[in-house]
């Protein structure tokens, strides 16, 4: 059903629908992160069949650093860029977002060079270690920043084949890394860089030397300084959104082991797969959904609908599987962790339709409500972490996550609900 009108197009050619389907820019965002999250869950396998769960756990944290550390990177202009660089031609776009990162990039390098220098010996991972997450951190904003180019200027497919060809390097590396046995944990980090950077870098220099398109809607300057104002506004909601996701991983070493986090990150690797798709879609439609708000032509009631139907469906058949599949999968040594899977999953099904409802209120203008949501589902997941992590363990990260996502989307629908339209 239409989401603008609320009438149900006619489908007289089903193959043509089907194509046209498959050329939906969310339908490919969604197969990217399909593919993305299978190599993923084959990383996860290869790794906790070549290391230890502390090991395993060493790589997570590091790779958590990295997330939180890009979020830092980008300001939330990640959807800011989406909604005003609207069908803007691929070389300006390149350009404007590469200016929107170059003052963060600098002041992230001097950072991380001050804190090398000045770091306490027993805090101080040493600088290869830093230098590894600076380099893999700027990889990851420049890819982020290239989802949100992709989806701003139509070019959805070339992204597709970038992570394609990511998770094609990433997948042979790991596999490598596999069978020669290889257990340090910066080995295995290393491959992710080298997966990274390759492909993001050249479909960037692709695009910047494309021929300017007479067709596109200016690159205007003052577009730079709206999705810079609108992105701080969406900062607090950036960071807030990733430390929820990721604040887990940085807490279970803390509070209980590496050991610990190995198990936990097992299975919550699987379970962020589950609000994918509804997350591709929020985002490839920001642009549309705010030119239909404009427009007065939005109907959000049946977006988030649909969204929590999908969840629905997905939920139970998600955890019966995830729980009969960790012990034949991952290893007798990975049962404990058969014990996160049901609030694990719960709270996926939760974010996947909070992803919706915020996003309807980006494109409605109410960015500084997002932040509001997302801070006030971080400060609920934290809290629950330090309570109950102490005492059970991984369990009270699994329900940390769950308060977590489910106060950010009541939050969200009741904000949704009752918050006032402006264009």
């Amino acid at each position: 059903m239409s989401e603008l009108t609320g009438v149900a197009p006619r489908r007289a050619d089903p193959l043509g629908f089907v194509r046209g389907q498959l050329r939906e820019s969310y339908i490919q965002l969604l197969a990217s992160q399909v593919l993305t999250g299978v190599v993923a869950l084959a990383a996860n396998i290869l790794m906790v069949r070549s290391m230890t769960p502390t090991h395993r756990g060493e790589v997570a944290l590091l790779l958590q650093v990295v997330y939180l550390a890009t979020q830092v990177l980008l300001l939330g202009t990640e959807r800011s860029f989406v909604a005003n660089y609207h069908n803007v031609a691929p070389g300006p776009a390149v350009r404007a977002y590469g200016k929107l990162l170059l003052i963060p990039i600098l002041a992230g390098l001097a950072g991380a060079v001050v804190f090398t220098v000045a770091s306490p010996h027993h805090r101080n991972p040493g600088p290869q270690i830093v230098a590894l997450l600076v380099v893999y951190t700027i990889v990851e904003a420049s890819a982020l920043a290239s989802r949100s180019v992709a989806i701003a200027v139509g070019r959805v497919r070339d992204f597709m084949i970038c992570r394609v060809l990511e998770s094609v390097l990433l997948l042979g590396m790991l596999i490598g890394l596999y069978v020669t046995h290889t257990s340090h944990p910066e080995t295995w980090f290393l491959a992710y860089v080298f997966a990274g950077a390759i492909p993001t870098v050249a479909y960037l220099v692709i695009w910047l030397r494309l021929p300017p398109d007479p067709d596109a809607a200016p690159a205007r300057r003052e577009l730079n300084r709206q999705v810079r104002r609108e992105g701080l506004s969406l900062f607090p909601a950036a960071i807030s959104n990733m430390a929820m996701l990721r604040i887990d991983r940085l807490v279970i070493p803390a509070l209980a082991s590496t050991a610990a986090l190995g198990l936990y990150t097992s299975v919550a690797t699987m379970t962020e797969l589950l609000a994918w798709p509804v997350r591709a879609y929020a985002d490839s439609r920001l642009g549309r959904w705010r030119a239909a708000h404009n427009d007065g032509a939005l109907q959000a009631r049946p977006i988030v609908l649909a969204a929590a139907v999908y969840s629905l469906v997905v939920v139970p058949f998600a955890a019966g599987g995830l729980y009969l599949l960790i012990v034949p999968v991952f290893g007798h040594e990975y049962a404990p962790a058969k014990e996160v899977v049901l609030p694990l999953v719960v709270a996926a099904g939760l974010y996947a339709v909070s992803r919706v409802s915020l996003g309807l209120l980006i494109a409605k203008g109410h960015s500084s409500l997002v932040s509001v949501a997302e801070i006030t589902g971080f400060a609920v997941s934290f809290a629950v972490y330090l309570l109950l992590i102490p005492r059970v363990g991984i369990l009270g990260a699994a329900y940390g996550s769950l308060a977590g996502y489910g106060s950010c989307l009541v939050f969200a629908l009741i904000t949704t609900y009752f918050v006032r339209e402006r264009a």
